[in-house]
C-alpha cells in the first residue's frame, strides 16, 4: 500500500491545457475608468513601464508540473490511472513538506529582470492550490511552515518584493480568490467535481462568510506587512457576482455555477488601499470598477485598444517550472512585445523558478538576449502610447508625447534586408526632420515619394545579429 501511494510522485503527469479551460481571457466589451485620482496616476505609470514579469512558484515546482490545475477534477485534466482522485490530491497536499529552495536568490533574479528590460512584478502570493509563499498567520500551509521554515529568508515574499523594490520595479501581488486546499471553499463533506466552491452557498452562508473573512484577512497581511505594494493581481475569475458572467464568460468553456460565487471586493479593495493609497485593482475577468486594467491572457488584442490592458503569456509552455518545457525565442518575445505596446498594451512575461529557487539556465539566457535588444531600443518602448495609425505592414509605430517623437518598429526579414529599404505611408516625418536609427544614434537617409516615406537601411542594421525589429525616431507632422 505504501509503495502504491507513492506512485503519484513517479508518475509522469500529463495536464493538456486548452486555450479554452484555463482560460484565453478575451478583453472584454465593457471597460470603467477608476475615479480615484491617486489610481489613474498610478495607472498613466504602470502604463509607461510596458514590460513585466510575473513569477509562478509554488508547490507544482517541486515535481515541476503544471500549476495547481492537476487537483482540479474537471475531463480536460489527465492523470496517471493507476492512482485515485483523493490519493493524488493527499500526495499533492504533501509537497508541503518537501519545497525547499535552499539556492533561492531573489537579488539574482531581480538583476536578471531588470537586464531584461523588465519594469513591473507581479509574484504569485497564492495560486488556487492554497499553498502561500508568504508568513500567513491564517493557516498552516505556507513556506513558513515546511522544510524551508528555519532559513532567513523563509518568508519568499518579503524578499522577492524587497529585491525587486531595490532594482525600482513596481510591485505586484498575484492572489488567487479561490483557494482549494481551504475546507470552507473545497468542504471535506464533499466531493470536488470541479474548479468551484462544492457546496450551496445559499444553504451554508456561514461557512462562505468564513472563507471571505480568511481571503480579506490574506490580502491585508500583504497590504500591510510587506512595504508598498502598486498592484493587487486577483485570478479565479469564475469567483465573481452572478450578474457578471455573461457570453463571453461562458465561452471559456469554464464550469457553470447553480450558486452566487462572490467576494465583497468593494471591501477588500477599499480596506487594501486604505493601507496602499492608489493600489491598482485587477479583478480579472470581472467587469467593473475593480477591474482596473484588462489582462488577455496568451493572446493579443486584434486591434488597438485605448483602456489600460496587458497581455500577459509564460516565456515557456506553462506558467511555472516544467523539466525540458519548451521556450519563446527571443524574435517571437520581441515582436509580441513590439505589436502589443503598439496597440497600447503593456506584456507581462511569466517566468517559473524551480524548486531549489533558481531560475532555470535557458530561461536566464533567454531573458538576457531579450534585454539586449531592449537596452538599444528602450526609447521607442518605455513611456510610448499607441497611435490611431499604429501599423502598416512590417512596421509598427508608437509615440512619445512628452518627448515629440514618432517609433517606427520594423519587423526586419530577407526581403527588407535585400531592398535594403523600408517604405510607409502613415505618420510620415516631419519635412527636414531627422530619422535616427535607435541602436546606434546615427541619422539615416529618407525622403517622400507619392507621399510615402521610403527610408535607407543603414549597413549597421543590416549586418547587425540578433535584432529582430529595427528601430527609428523621429518627429510626425
Amino acid at each position: 500500500m505504501k509503495k502504491q501511494l507513492l506512485l503519484p510522485a513517479l508518475m509522469l503527469l500529463s495536464v493538456f491545457a486548452s486555450g479554452q479551460n484555463l482560460g484565453v481571457h478575451p478583453v472584454s466589451n465593457d471597460y470603467q475608468k477608476p475615479t480615484d485620482p491617486l489610481v489613474l496616476e498610478k495607472l498613466e505609470k504602470w502604463q509607461d513601464q510596458k514590460f513585466g514579469v510575473i513569477i509562478h512558484w509554488g508547490l507544482y515546482a517541486v515535481p515541476g508540473i503544471v500549476e495547481s490545475w492537476s487537483i482540479c477534477s474537471e475531463d480536460w485534466i489527465t492523470r496517471d490511472s493507476t492512482s485515485s482522485y483523493d490519493e493524488y490530491k493527499k500526495w499533492y497536499w504533501g509537497l508541503s513538506k518537501k519545497l525547499n529552495p535552499v539556492n533561492f536568490n531573489p537579488e539574482k533574479w531581480a538583476d536578471v529582470s531588470k537586464k531584461a528590460g523588465m519594469k513591473y512584478l507581479v509574484f504569485t502570493t497564492k495560486h488556487h492550490d492554497g499553498f502561500c509563499m508568504f508568513d500567513t498567520k491564517q493557516t498552516d500551509f505556507k513556506i513558513t511552515s515546511g522544510p524551508f521554515a528555519s532559513n532567513p529568508k523563509a518568508d519568499v515574499l518579503k524578499y522577492v518584493f524587497d529585491a525587486y523594490r531595490k532594482q525600482g520595479f513596481m510591485i505586484g501581488a498575484y492572489f488567487s480568490k479561490p483557494d482549494w486546499h481551504s475546507e470552507n471553499y473545497w468542504w471535506p463533506l464533499y466531493a470536488t467535481p470541479d474548479r468551484n466552491n462544492n457546496y450551496d452557498t445559499r444553504k451554508h452562508p456561514w461557512r462562505w462568510q468564513q472563507f471571505e473573512e480568511y481571503t480579506y484577512k490574506q490580502i491585508q497581511e500583504i497590504a500591510t506587512g510587506y512595504g508598498s505594494v502598486d498592484i493587487l493581481w486577483l485570478d479565479g475569475g469564475w469567483v465573481r457576482p452572478k450578474n457578471t458572467i455573461d457570453e463571453e464568460v461562458l465561452s471559456w468553456g469554464a464550469p457553470i455555477p447553480q450558486w452566487n460565487q462572490e467576494l465583497n471586493i468593494d471591501r477588500i479593495a477599499g480596506m487594501a488601499r486604505s493601507h496602499q493609497p492608489g493600489m491598482i485593482v485587477v479583478d480579472r475577468t470581472v467587469q467593473g470598477p475593480y477591474e482596473n486594467y484588462q489582462t488577455p491572457e496568451h493572446t493579443i488584442p486584434e486591434k488597438r485598444i485605448d483602456n489600460p490592458w496587458e497581455t500577459c503569456m509564460p516565456l515557456c509552455t506553462n506558467w511555472g517550472y516544467v523539466p525540458n518545457d519548451e521556450i519563446k525565442s527571443t524574435e517571437r518575445v520581441i515582436h509580441t512585445l513590439v505589436e502589443v505596446v503598439a496597440k497600447g498594451g503593456n506584456l507581462l512575461l511569466g517566468v517559473g523558478p524551480k524548486a531549489d529557487g533558481t531560475i532555470p539556465e535557458n530561461v536566464e539566457q533567454r531573458l538576457l538576449e531579450i534585454g539586449k535588444w531592449m537596452d538599444a531600443n528602450k526609447e521607442a518602448i518605455y513611456e510610448t502610447r499607441s497611435l490611431e495609425h499604429y501599423r502598416e505592414d512590417a512596421v509598427f509605430f508608437t509615440a512619445n508625447q512628452k518627448k515629440k517623437k514618432t517609433y517606427a518598429l520594423v519587423v526586419q526579414s530577407e526581403e527588407l534586408r535585400k531592398a535594403g529599404t523600408v517604405s510607409w505611408s502613415v505618420n510620415l516625418p516631419k519635412k527636414g526632420s531627422q530619422l535616427v536609427y535607435l541602436p546606434t544614434g546615427e541619422k539615416v537617409k529618407w525622403k517622400i515619394k507619392n507621399n510615402r516615406v521610403e527610408v535607407q537601411l543603414p549597413k549597421s542594421a543590416l549586418t547587425a545579429t540578433g535584432n529582430p525589429v529595427w528601430a527609428f525616431a523621429f518627429e510626425m507632422n
